[in-house]
């Protein structure tokens, strides 16, 4: 996608685009930080036009898979 020139004012059907590949994106893995590079946007801009599409944010930190020994319902021993 070609991103419109950053302090541009764009029209409803250019910031429909815009979202929708946002979210796309983001529903696929991408963080918000790297959609704000690939943009040339602010983070606030590329995370209200995530709001606006209604996504569900994923928790800070990075990925957060279970580990293995979390698996079992057990206690686990102190690191």
């Amino acid at each position: 996608m070609d991103w419109p020139k950053h302090r541009k004012r764009v029209s409803p059907e250019v910031q429909l685009l815009i979202e929708a590949e946002l979210r796309k994106r983001y529903d696929s893995g991408a963080t918000i930080r790297g959609r704000m590079e690939v943009s040339g946007r602010s983070f606030g801009y590329v995370r209200r036009r995530l709001v606006a599409t209604g996504v569900t944010f994923r928790p800070r930190g990075g990925n957060m898979c279970p580990s293995p020994r979390s698996a079992d319902s057990g206690p686990q021993a102190p690191r």
